[in-house]
């Protein structure tokens, strides 16, 4: 899978197999791709060349709201709409395609709960939220229409040490608990070890490595992987 961007390419040869329920983080340097991969995953864009398919099927033939339903994207600053909380899950569920979203779905209380969020919250004005609060609305706004898949870019690139703690176990509670399976995007080499279990590295739009995260941090294949990892001051051992 290749993707072009005017004259400049940003992916090049993709040929990735993502595992299911687990929390996958995509890390390499600037530019690498990471995010570029990731939006191609509910069709924020289209590759060039290629084809991304989910569960077998080419996402192309998956209506577009259907598969945004069943792929959620947590962008890297949360876009709050004005209102309440609960107007902005309100309109999470009413953009969901009529009969698309299961009766599941969990209710505002519950969406709120999942994303470390007290079911009081449902009555915050949105203008008055913390950045990582607001980032924890996005994910209980993705979880209101019961996604299979939640992306995530940078998710706490803008948080705090502590609050992106906690925004990060809240992520492996969901996979553990909830079947959901997580792409996330992250510059954080010690977020990547500490909440993932399968990490992807990506150098120039290439696919350099994958695999079980705690192997790739302690053992990496390849000559580039263990480079990377040395720089960042994140390779625990090398051979």
């Amino acid at each position: 899978m290749t993707q072009w961007r005017g004259e400049q390419r940003t992916l090049s040869g993709i040929d990735l197999d993502l595992p299911p329920r687990e929390v996958v983080a995509l890390v390499g340097p600037s530019g690498a791709g990471k995010s570029s991969l990731l939006r191609l995953l509910n069709r924020l864009d289209d590759p060039t060349e290629g084809t991304v398919a989910y569960r077998g099927r080419p996402i192309t033939e998956i209506p577009i709201r259907e598969l945004r339903r069943r792929v959620g994207f947590v962008f890297q600053a949360s876009v709050m709409l004005a209102g309440t909380v609960a107007a902005n899950l309100a309109v999470a569920r009413r953009l969901a395609p009529s009969g698309l979203t299961p009766r599941s779905a969990p209710d505002d209380s519950t969406a709120l709960a999942l994303a470390g969020l007290e079911p009081a919250f449902a009555g915050r004005d949105s203008a008055d939220l913390s950045g990582g609060e607001k980032q924890r609305v996005g994910i209980a706004r993705a979880l209101a229409c019961a996604p299979e898949v939640l992306l995530l870019d940078e998710p706490t690139s803008a948080l705090d040490p502590e609050a992106a703690d906690r925004l990060m176990t809240t992520v492996r509670e969901l996979v553990a608990n909830g079947g959901l399976s997580v792409v996330m995007v992250t510059h954080r080499l010690a977020e990547a070890r500490e909440a993932s279990t399968f990490t992807v590295v990506l150098e120039g739009g290439r696919v350099v490595e994958t695999g079980p995260t705690a192997t790739l941090f302690t053992a990496p294949r390849e000559a580039r992987t263990r480079e990377y990892l040395v720089g960042r001051g994140e390779a625990r051992a090398t051979r």
